[in-house]
């Protein structure tokens, strides 16, 4: 195995407004910085895994617009591949407005683009020497497709659990092996706020599910907190490292990256969890979009000093 991942999802243009705070009610504000990046579940994390080293190909939807050409680009610049994406004539690519505050806290309002094709034409040949592949559950089919083609050859495969419509996270549960929920993805998937006893009851449904199974792995990430992890039949917490969070835009997408490239090098699950943790929270740290994505040298040094 090796540290190429295969990853399927969604792209977005990022719009990205710096505030001092942000605001609580309807009104006009001025902000003190602006920048255009590239974000996305699945795009983000390739990006990342480039980043740290990894080989990283990326197959998504765009839209045969302007949006669509600067994400590819921008993709190209960071070192992706991006394989078998025809920008659809009339579809409409992703776009997203952010606000984040001087905290590193932020609102993001995502327009998931129109227009854009259900099937997936990813070749299996895409997924030749990779060790592990990843997808986000905004584009299902697209999901699916590669879930299938990575089980029938035994590659590991990450899911990032966000929010997605109804139905969603159960169907491809059946086809994943290391199912990572984002908080808020939890919260829905479960009916519950409390993160312990929401991945409790997501244990509970996913009875019998692959990421249930001995080489697989259950999670929730929880910011700040860090992660859980169920463990024989229990939830065990995971710490993250305390840093000055510039922008905690795209860390959760960094931790899934940075996970599933751990796995795709032979990394247990745990060891894997650690790896990812150091290298959301480097994100945090760093801000800039895609262009704060920590180094394998940042992330490794971060995890010799250690932490609580």
């Amino acid at each position: 195995m090796t540290g190429r991942v295969v990853c399927v999802g969604i792209a977005v243009l990022d719009q990205v407004w710096e505030m001092f705070a942000l605001p609580q009610r309807p009104g006009k504000f001025l902000s003190h910085d602006f920048r255009q990046t590239g974000g996305g579940m699945a795009a983000t994390a390739a990006v990342a895994i480039s980043a740290l080293g990894g080989t990283a190909l990326w197959h998504g939807r765009l839209g045969a617009d302007g949006p669509g050409a600067t994400l590819l680009a921008l993709l190209g610049c960071r070192g992706v591949e991006v394989v078998d994406v025809v920008p659809a004539p009339q579809g409409r690519s992703p776009i997203s407005g952010v606000m984040v505050d001087a905290e590193g806290e932020r609102v993001l309002a995502v327009f998931p683009g129109a227009g854009l094709p259900d099937a997936s034409s990813l070749g299996e040949a895409r997924l030749e020497a990779a060790g592990a592949v990843l997808a986000d559950p905004r584009w299902p089919a697209g999901a699916e497709r590669l879930f299938r083609l990575a089980g029938a050859r035994g590659i590991a495969r990450v899911l990032d659990a966000d929010v997605a419509a109804a139905g969603t996270i159960a169907e491809l549960g059946t086809l994943t092996d290391h199912l990572v929920f984002s908080q808020r993805g939890l919260v829905e998937f479960s009916g519950m706020e409390e993160a312990e006893a929401g991945l409790a009851a997501a244990a509970a449904r996913l009875q019998g599910m692959p990421a249930l199974g001995p080489a697989g792995s259950l999670a929730v990430t929880l910011g700040a907190r860090g992660s859980l992890w169920w463990r024989e039949g229990r939830p065990v917490s995971l710490s993250a490292p305390r840093v000055a969070a510039r922008d905690t835009t795209g860390c959760g997408d960094v931790f899934h990256g940075a996970y599933a490239l751990a796995l795709a090098e032979r990394r247990g699950s745990m060891e894997a969890a650690r790896f990812a943790t150091a290298a959301a929270a480097l994100k945090a740290e760093r801000g800039a979009g895609w262009s704060g994505m920590p180094d394998r040298g940042a992330v490794e040094a971060l995890l010799r000093k250690g932490w609580e």
